[in-house]
């Protein structure tokens, strides 16, 4: 640890002492404003910086979900433990996990969501069936949003060799439209005059044509893209084009492909933190293909694997070479920003992988070019 790095830790102890170890840099500032929430209620004003304002639970304010996704995003495992510890039995915020009239007040939110995923161990079997009424219901509402978005991409296929009637822009027939109606060219003006306009008809694939095997990191900072993933994945199952797996992952495998249609049940058995064994995900995925050339396999992790970085590598090298399509997201969100190893992913590329941060939305679309 640096002089700097000793300095800043100093100053979290301390609290709001700018004036004499300096000014930090914001993210220290939300680690300060974090411990302010907690400890203030111990050693009042000493520190100033504050976190959504006062430490109260009211229900017109629910500053305790906030809290809880700050100190999960900001600090070490070992750290969390801590300060979760003195929140429940040194300063009795046990309403969080604790208390249903709590929850039965709180309005449903995605942070809400993540506060409730992140504490799940935490709570009492009561608690426990309240919050997962609160998820079902964020979870519902991100469903109706992203369905259309992404079940948009396979209404379906265009059939070359059947003609439709149903005039739609884009199964408009270019060639043959121009070949049937040569005799209204008009040399004068050199227009020519659609009298007859050809369209495509759309027919749907085998319900079983492609497998899309979908393997989820549920390590912590991949929060937001395992509820992305849940829910899309669960859409993508009533797609008939598609035979859709899903799997969690961390150091150990959770195949949840026969909660896949609920994925509110698939997101109360994430387990977030712990180690990360990429490798032996991708060799689970290797067990499940079928038909190599009609799968696809999507990584969703941020690359920073904890296992040797080698088991990875071959492992996705069997797959890439029996004509496995894969593709490694390091984000799947509304926002799709990505946090990664980059120089992993690079590694993946140069292999024949494909690696994108996406939305839902985006990766139907890129799953539906290759499927349909």
């Amino acid at each position: 640890m640096n002089e700097q790095q000793r300095m800043l830790r100093w100053r979290l102890v301390l609290g709001g002492a700018d004036d004499l170890l300096g000014a930090p840099g914001a993210e220290w500032q939300e680690r300060d404003a974090a411990l302010a929430f907690l400890y203030d209620r111990e050693y009042g004003a000493g520190r100033n910086v504050r976190m959504g304002g006062p430490g109260s639970l009211d229900p017109s304010q629910l500053a305790v979900p906030d809290w809880i996704n700050a100190v999960h995003e900001l600090f070490p495992r070992r750290t969390i433990e801590r300060l979760e510890k003195d929140a429940l039995e040194r300063y009795q915020l046990e309403e969080m996990v604790t208390n249903p009239d709590l929850l039965s007040r709180a309005q449903p939110s995605p942070v809400l969501l993540k506060a409730v995923l992140r504490t799940k161990h935490l709570m009492n079997q009561e608690v426990l069936a309240m919050a997962r009424n609160l998820v079902r219901k964020v979870v519902q509402d991100l469903i109706e949003r992203l369905a259309r978005e992404i079940r948009s991409p396979f209404t379906g296929t265009v059939d070359r060799r059947r003609r439709s009637l149903l005039r739609v822009a884009k199964n408009f027939d270019a060639r043959t439209t121009i070949r049937r109606n040569l005799a209204n060219y008009d040399p004068a003006s050199r227009r020519m005059y659609i009298r007859q306009p050809v369209f495509f008809s759309r027919v749907r694939r085998q319900s079983d044509r492609w497998q899309l095997i979908i393997l989820v990191d549920e390590s912590g900072s991949m929060l937001d893209s395992v509820i992305h993933a849940a829910i899309t994945a669960a859409i993508f199952w009533g797609i008939k084009s598609l035979r859709t797996h899903l799997v969690l992952f961390d150091t150990s495998i959770v195949d949840v492909t026969d909660q896949c249609t609920d994925p509110v049940e698939t997101l109360m058995k994430v387990q977030l933190g712990g180690g990360t064994d990429i490798g032996q995900a991708v060799s689970y995925a290797a067990s499940l293909v079928d038909n190599p050339r009609r799968t696809i396999v999507v990584l969703i992790s941020d690359f920073y694997e904890g296992a040797p970085i080698q088991r990875l590598y071959s492992a996705a090298k069997g797959l890439l070479d029996s004509g496995v399509t894969l593709l490694g997201l390091a984000a799947l969100d509304q926002d799709a920003r990505p946090t990664y190893d980059r120089q992993v992913a690079a590694h993946l590329v140069s292999m024949g992988a494909h690696v994108a941060a996406m939305t839902p939305g985006e990766l139907a679309d890129w799953v539906a070019q290759k499927v349909l």
